[in-house]
C-alpha cells in the first residue's frame, strides 16, 4: 500500500486545523480508496500533497566486482553484435 501525504486545507488559518493537520501527516491507504477530504482527529479539510520522490545516488559508477555481486550479469562487447559474459 502506498504512504499519502496530507496537509491541512487551510494551513495559515490556525483555527481551521489541529496540531496534527496543521503540520501534516502520513497515511497508508490502498490504492483504490478515495483521499481523505477531513482530518481524522479535528474534522477540518485537509488536502493532499504531492510528495518528493526518494531516488538513490550513486558515487561512482559500478565495476564489473560490483555489479557481480549485486546480482547483475555482466557482459562485454566483442564484435558488432556479439557479446561476451564476464
Amino acid at each position: 500500500m502506498p504512504i499519502y501525504e496530507y496537509l491541512s486545507a487551510e494551513p495559515d488559518n490556525p483555527e481551521r486545523s489541529c496540531r496534527i493537520c496543521s503540520k501534516g501527516f502520513e497515511l497508508r491507504r490502498p490504492v483504490d480508496r478515495p483521499p481523505l477530504e477531513v482530518c481524522l482527529s479535528c474534522k477540518n479539510p485537509v488536502r493532499k500533497v504531492i510528495s518528493r520522490v526518494n531516488s538513490p545516488t550513486i558515487t561512482k559508477p559500478f565495476s564489473p566486482t560490483d555489479a557481480k555481486k549485486a546480482g547483475f550479469t555482466v557482459l562485454q562487447k566483442r564484435d558488432e553484435g556479439v557479446f561476451e559474459k564476464l
